[in-house]
């Protein structure tokens, strides 16, 4: 008797239409919450390469706004290419309205959502199960029977 292991199949852990986690939600997740109060232009950099693009693409928003209600230019065409992305709903208003005058936190929500996004979990299934496995038939060796042939002459 042998006993197949456990398999596993990937579950993708959000398919919403919504984002996962509100703009203030930084407690949610604490890790992405300090790397950006702590570093945020690291931070910045690390989630635009997380969304597949150049890391350095967000350093351009320093360069181009210099008022504190410029909306910056990066910020808000990654936002609204990750919502996209996802299928989320809402619109270039609220992403306006979000990296315009809540920057770091609609980083931190983009840095979360990808992160939850990209998680695939593992699901173990630990019932056993039994296979069966047929017969096996084991002949018995032949013999090999030689046959001499004389040839007379004569």
């Amino acid at each position: 008797m042998i006993i197949q292991q456990p398999q596993f199949s990937p579950l993708i852990a959000v398919s919403s239409n919504q984002w996962s986690t509100g703009i203030c939600g930084c407690f949610d997740d604490c890790d992405v919450c300090c790397f950006a109060f702590w570093c945020p232009f690291c931070f910045i950099c690390s989630t635009a390469s997380d969304f597949g693009e150049f890391c350095c693409l967000p350093m351009i928003d320093n360069c181009a706004c210099y008022s504190p209600a410029c909306t910056p230019p990066i910020s808000l065409a990654l936002r609204a290419s990750v919502r996209n992305r996802y299928s989320i709903q809402g619109g270039l208003t609220s992403d306006c309205m979000y990296v315009t005058f809540c920057n770091i936190c609609s980083w931190c929500q983009i840095a979360r959502e990808l992160k939850r996004r990209r998680t695939v979990h593992v699901v173990v299934n630990a019932q056993p199960a039994v296979l069966a496995i047929p017969p096996v038939v084991v002949s018995p060796p032949q013999s090999i029977i030689t046959t001499q042939v004389t040839a007379t002459v004569g």
